[in-house]
């Protein structure tokens, strides 16, 4: 039971990583076009 002290925090701040990681990569047009990647690696620029 003593350890749900422990996990419960490390799981939420686990959270709010991953989903900080996102806002970032979000923020920073990681995901704006998602097809040009694809269609470079068939042009072979």
């Amino acid at each position: 039971m003593d350890i749900l002290f422990l996990l419960i925090p490390l799981s939420v701040g686990l959270v709010f990583f991953i989903l900080g990681g996102l806002w970032w990569a979000v923020h920073k047009g990681q995901f704006e076009d998602i097809e040009a990647e694809g269609e470079r690696i068939l042009r072979n620029d």
